[in-house]
């Protein structure tokens, strides 16, 4: 195992500037469960998104697969290693609490350090499934149903670079749009989301305002697809959190008549106040969570009634239990939840056992249509069939990575992760 360059400030956290030491060494447990972390690798695997690839290694010759949210999660995870290595594997959650003490200098519960965080965890709960023989999902507390619905990032219709060489307006025309959406169901989807933030004309993009002509070519769009794939398919429209609560609200207005199931992250993430006062303005269900993380970002858009749906990133949120948490706490508040999900096959599958186990998940994110060899990247038969995931009964996650498949696709200076 190569020694993490952060081992002497970790030590020096753990053991002198910090007073919460949240390692454990010696706890009493059975034999085949006495466990040690030999080591923590993440590799960037180039896909449509940088996927960081987690592996959790043990002195028991099991292994734990996980995936943190795109960017510089393995920085985190040198930095986190030190940290996990001796310890158990199975007490997650007190792990989970030490790196999030480990890391409390560096964005701790509330930046992108959690991203790490969240990887680690889906292995940690890899590795007890395996040690167990259970299936995650078994061991968060078992499932509510036995396979979880998935619909269909659609991006713009076309190619979001197609822009750049021809009339976007041609390019992000309604028809577009609505045969894109023909072609996903007849792929055997019941559910599926568009952007709708492309732009058709030359904007001063600063004010976040659009024009009245902007506004009614994206009403025509929804108008297209909808006309299209009829009521009966849940259909969504994603906004990235790229405008004013004016404009919000008119576009949300104007698109009551369609029935949405949600308009995404119209207006920033910062402000619980500019969500409320949007999804308060209209009948359009409004979705958001994506960049929140933790129980405690969420707490307040929830208890001030600021979004309809939430969408947590669960390779962003802290990871399987802190979504279940979050999960908990919306359907308090009568709030169903649609994570949000850019992943490989590995935070999919992962993503499919956290919303096996809540009552309020009603559909998972994919957004990775146009990337054809992304059911090679694990052995066995395609995961999404018929538009939805079954839950796995195998123990951990239920996937193993095709490592030939992985070396192909790893991004360019990083050492690949080889089969143990």
């Amino acid at each position: 195992m190569r020694e993490s360059k952060y081992r002497q400030l970790v030590a020096d956290m753990i053991g002198g500037v910090g007073w919460r030491d949240l390692r454990a060494d010696g706890l009493r447990r059975a034999p085949d469960r006495d466990v040690e972390i030999t080591d923590v690798r993440c590799v960037v695997v180039e896909g449509n998104f940088p996927w960081n690839i987690i592996r959790v290694e043990t002195d028991a010759g099991e292994y734990g697969l996980g995936e943190a949210f795109p960017g510089p999660a393995g920085e985190y995870v040198e930095f986190l290693k030190p940290g996990l290595v001796g310890q158990n594997p199975l007490d997650v959650d007190r792990l989970v609490e030490h790196m999030t003490q480990l890391v409390s200098g560096l964005g701790g519960s509330l930046g992108y350090s959690q991203a790490a965080v969240s990887g680690i965890e889906i292995a940690l709960w890899d590795v007890a499934g395996k040690v167990t023989g259970l299936p995650i999902y078994q061991l968060l507390g078992g499932k509510y149903r036995d396979a979880v619905r998935i619909y269909a990032d659609c991006h713009a219709g076309e190619n979001l670079a197609a822009a750049t060489e021809a009339d976007p307006r041609e390019v992000y025309a309604p028809e577009s749009y609505a045969a894109v959406a023909r072609e996903v169901i007849d792929e055997g989807f019941d559910a599926l989301k568009f952007d709708l933030d492309v732009r058709i004309a030359d904007a001063d993009t600063a004010t976040r305002r659009l024009s009245n002509e902007a506004i009614q070519h994206k009403i025509a769009i929804v108008d297209a697809v909808r006309e299209e794939v009829g009521s009966d398919p849940t259909l969504g429209f994603d906004l990235h959190w790229n405008f004013t609560i004016e404009t919000a609200i008119k576009i949300a207005r104007g698109v009551e008549e369609y029935a949405l199931d949600w308009l995404e992250d119209p207006v920033p993430p910062e402000s619980v106040d500019a969500h409320r006062k949007v999804t308060e303005s209209t009948s359009t269900p409004i979705l958001a969570g994506e960049n929140l993380t933790r129980v405690e970002g969420f707490l307040p858009f929830l208890t001030d009634q600021a979004v309809d749906v939430v969408a947590p990133d669960i390779q962003k949120c802290g990871g399987l239990s802190e979504f279940r948490k979050i999960a908990t706490v919306a359907d308090a508040f009568d709030v169903p939840t649609a994570p949000h999900n850019i992943s490989s096959p590995v935070g999919t599958l992962a993503g499919v056992h956290a919303c096996a186990t809540v009552p309020n998940a009603f559909a998972l994110e994919w957004h990775a249509r146009e990337v054809a060899w992304w059911d090679d990247l694990h052995t066995g038969s395609p995961l999404i069939e018929n538009g939805e995931i079954q839950v796995p009964e195998d123990p951990g996650l239920g996937l193993e990575l095709d490592f030939d498949v992985l070396e192909a696709h790893t991004a360019p200076g990083q050492e690949p992760l080889e089969p143990i």
